[in-house]
């Protein structure tokens, strides 16, 4: 990916952050596969400081992030990010799928009757939203004594950050 669009990326990611210091923020629902949490892109010590967002953020008011552990086995839809955006009116619904090459919306109604029934699938393979809490925190135990070595992977363009 070229730098500039990289910026452009990081930009709109920064500004959707936002959203969520708002007084009233949206609800969130995030479903995490346990090899995202597992990943080391700029090494354990910046691992841990994004999982520690993630939990952090985690224990705010209208924000639940539930983890699908390798245990669930494999499932239709593994490996592929979306995000469903849903409206007060179903048909108003959203899926953003995001690539190397950029993202796409769809708003079809057999479509997103899809998306909907892989996101009910997801939730029912994710732990509950305590246990989800606590299986993030084992995670983030396992990365300490990598982050204490300074051990790095780095990212083949460099340090890269994620923000909910």
């Amino acid at each position: 990916m070229a730098e500039p669009e990289l910026q452009d990326r990081l930009e709109l990611r920064m500004a959707r952050r936002q959203v969520f210091a708002r007084e009233r923020p949206p609800l969130y629902e995030a479903v995490v596969h346990e090899a995202a949490l597992r990943m080391r892109f700029g090494g354990p010590g910046v691992v841990r400081e994004q999982l520690e967002h993630v939990l952090a953020q985690s224990e705010r008011e209208r924000t639940t992030i539930l983890v699908i552990p390798f245990s669930a086995g494999g499932f239709p839809g593994s490996g592929q990010s979306f995000t469903y955006a849903a409206a007060a009116l179903s048909r108003l619904d959203t899926v953003q799928l995001d690539s190397s090459h950029g993202s796409a919306l769809i708003d079809s109604g057999p479509t997103l009757t899809r998306y909907r029934g892989l996101l009910e699938r997801l939730r029912a393979l994710a732990l509950p939203e305590a246990a989800s809490r606590d299986f993030i925190r084992t995670v983030v135990r396992d990365l300490w004594p990598l982050a204490q070595t300074g051990e790095r992977h780095e990212h083949p363009r460099g340090r890269l950050r994620g923000h909910l």
